[in-house]
Order: C-alpha cells, then sequence, then structure tokens
C-alpha cells in the first residue's frame, strides 16, 4: 500500500468553515488496555500482543491497520497530520489505524496504547469532538480499558489521567502577526489555560505565524469562545493590513525559494506561510487558493526520509516546481 497515492485528508476539504484562518480542528484521546504495561515498559512481545487485540476488536469498523511504514510513508502521514512527530512506526508493536476519508487516525503504541484523533477541516470542532466520542465508544464495546475512580481513565503521562482529551485547532495568523499582536494575545490564551504550539509540535513553535491553540483542562464553550476571538480578531487584522506590503514579502520569499539548492523546514514554512496569506487575500499576482497551499505541506518532505541535506534539496525541488510560474 503507497501512501502517497491515497486520497488528501479530510481536513484538507475546500469547504470548510474558515479556512481562510483555521485549517484544521483536532481533538484527542487516549485509552490504555486492562492488563498490560504503558508502552515504554512494555517488552517487544507485549506491544506486539497490544496491537493484535487492537486490529483484532476493529475489524468491523470500518478501518485500514497499517503495520508496516516506510520512511516515506512515515513523511507523509505526518505532513497530513494523521501522526505525531513522536510516533516510532519502526518498532514492534507499531501500527496506525485510518478510516476512509481520513478523517480519524489511530496511532497504537505511541505513548499510550491507543492515540485517537480526528482532524477535520477548518473551524470545526464540534465536529471533531463528536466523531472522536462515537469512534471511542465503539471501541470500549470491544476492549477493556484502565481505569481508577478517582481519576477516571489512566494514561501513561500523570497530566493526561481521565483520557488526555485535548481539543485543538491549527490558526494562520498572519495579519496579527504583522501588526506585532500575536504574542500578546498568546499570553492572554495562556493565562485562561490554552496553550499553544507551532504546525508541528513545540520544534516549530512561532514560524510563518502558524499557531497550533489547544486546551485539555479548559471547557468547549470556553475553547470555543477563545477560537472566535481569535478569528474576529486576525479578520480585522487583514482589513487593516498594507497589500503592498504583503505582496512584497510574499514575493521575496518566492524568489528566495525558486533560486534556493536547499531548503530547512522552517525556511519552507516561512515561504509557505507568505504565499498563503497572499492567497488568503486574493492578491491577484497570487492566483491560489489557501487550500492549496495546505496541500503542499503534506506532500512536501517534512522531516526527511534520508539525509538532512537530502531532504532540504527535496524541498528546494518540490516548492520551486510548485512557485516558480508565480515569480
Amino acid at each position: 500500500m503507497v501512501l502517497r497515492s491515497m486520497q488528501p485528508p479530510a481536513w484538507l476539504a475546500d469547504d470548510a468553515p474558515d479556512s481562510d484562518i483555521v485549517i484544521s480542528s483536532r481533538f484527542r484521546t487516549a485509552r490504555n488496555l486492562k492488563g498490560h504495561r504503558y508502552p515504554h515498559h512494555a517488552e517487544p512481545t507485549e506491544l506486539i500482543e497490544i496491537a493484535n487485540k487492537v486490529k483484532e476488536s476493529t475489524k468491523k469498523l470500518s478501518l485500514s491497520p497499517i503495520n508496516t511504514i516506510t520512511e516515506a510513508e512515515r513523511d507523509y502521514l505526518l505532513g497530513a497530520r494523521l501522526i505525531s512527530h513522536d510516533f516510532q512506526h519502526a518498532k514492534p508493536g507499531r501500527m496506525v489505524l485510518l478510516d476512509e476519508p481520513r478523517l480519524l487516525s489511530i496511532m497504537v503504541n505511541e505513548e499510550d496504547h491507543l492515540r485517537i484523533q480526528v482532524v477535520s477541516a477548518g473551524w470545526s470542532i464540534r465536529q471533531a469532538v463528536r466523531e472522536g466520542e462515537k469512534i471511542t465508544a465503539a471501541l470500549t464495546k470491544n476492549l477493556e480499558f484502565q481505569s481508577a475512580p478517582d481519576f477516571g481513565f489512566l494514561t501513561a503521562s500523570p497530566t493526561n489521567l481521565g483520557g488526555g482529551n485535548r481539543r485543538s485547532a491549527l490558526f494562520h495568523l498572519a495579519g496579527l502577526s504583522t501588526q506585532g499582536r500575536l504574542n500578546r494575545l498568546i499570553k492572554s490564551l495562556h493565562h485562561i489555560g490554552i496553550t499553544t504550539r507551532g504546525l508541528f509540535g513545540e520544534s516549530s513553535r512561532g514560524i510563518a505565524s502558524f499557531v497550533q491553540v489547544s486546551g485539555t483542562k479548559i471547557s468547549e464553550t470556553d475553547f470555543v469562545g477563545a477560537c472566535n476571538h481569535l478569528i474576529q480578531e486576525e479578520r480585522l487584522a487583514r482589513q487593516e493590513a498594507s497589500k503592498s506590503q504583503t505582496l512584497e514579502k510574499a514575493q521575496t520569499a518566492v524568489e528566495f525559494a525558486v533560486m534556493s539548492n536547499q531548503v530547512s523546514m522552517r525556511d519552507a514554512l516561512l515561504v509557505l506561510g507568505y504565499v498563503r496569506w497572499a492567497a488568503a487575500i486574493q492578491l491577484p499576482q497570487f492566483p491560489l487558493s489557501p487550500r492549496q497551499v495546505d496541500a503542499w505541506v503534506t506532500e512536501m518532505e517534512v522531516f526527511g526520509t534520508q539525509s538532512a541535506t537530502a531532504a532540504a534539496r527535496q524541498r528546494a525541488d518540490y516548492l520551486r516546481s510548485k512557485l516558480e510560474n508565480l515569480n
């Protein structure tokens, strides 16, 4: 099975609400099988046993199990945000379960036995939560999970006790960043229990105005309210942004990408951020949709299947193929 030939992930849908600002919404939860040690303490034989139990229990749930993942496929899954950067796909007992629309993915034996996530398109967190809770309930019918009266569902990390439920949304906040207001707004989110990361977690924090906003202890109502406020503020910022300055920055980014023989992941995100912004505010020199730019991340070399140099060259070649006609 060649994953790169599969359909795009569900979060790339064109008709997603507020997708010019919110790339995707995600709900994540975790479960651990009763009677088994956590992945970081379990022997390979036990991890394989866990994976086999999960595979057998999900046969009637229309999920496709993927046991063997090549490095190139891992890079695609990561770019498509169907697995995490920390998922050790090549070790024994690791498996990914995917549904047909690529809305749902389940990592087996990541930090927990089951890391369940739904990534939906645009600003659609309630859909993600609904689908995540639905599949978790279905799994409960066939698998017995660890739990305790005082803590709820048990997890490998104490901070995730209760099931590790996390709501998140991936924003592109170029307008607020340009106005110099983004850091202040992020600090205000931290005060109400919302954390922020970059497109690919902590390592990409603050790059190209891509910001993951998430909460585990905050109520859904408060999380939705905070995200709606961010969307409103970003729209106002974009209305006030100088189109000439945006055009200049985007054209400079394209020129850099087209002329470069190697492009780091950080620089690739910067280039894509400027191009996406120019497309979002409909500059005629950038006749693209923001969704086209989002899709490029799923096809581009993310963290590299070979050496860092080879990955940097692949990124440069890929960006050049997409951008040279805009230069």
